[in-house]
């Protein structure tokens, strides 16, 4: 069982990455221009996917649903 519980620690670790250098991107999105050198169009494939949920109905909005409650539920280490 401590095998699992490295590996969850090693996800939210990385979960904890990716969502600051989301957050990073589209910072330095903000103030340099969309063309990022690393990050790529963050800002234009953030607003695709709401874009994306929005034009699915019902069905977008239960899917973001779950991705907020999934994320609004880790444990902070």
């Amino acid at each position: 069982m401590k095998g699992i519980d490295v590996i969850k620690d090693w996800v939210g670790a990385l979960t904890e990455l990716g969502l600051m250098l989301l957050g990073l991107a589209i910072v330095l999105a903000l103030l340099v221009g969309s063309n990022l050198p690393f990050f790529g169009s963050v800002t234009a494939n953030i607003m695709a996917w709401v874009k994306d949920m929005g034009s699915n109905g019902l069905v977008g909005l239960i899917t973001l649903g779950i991705i907020l409650w999934i994320f609004s539920n880790r444990k902070m280490a």
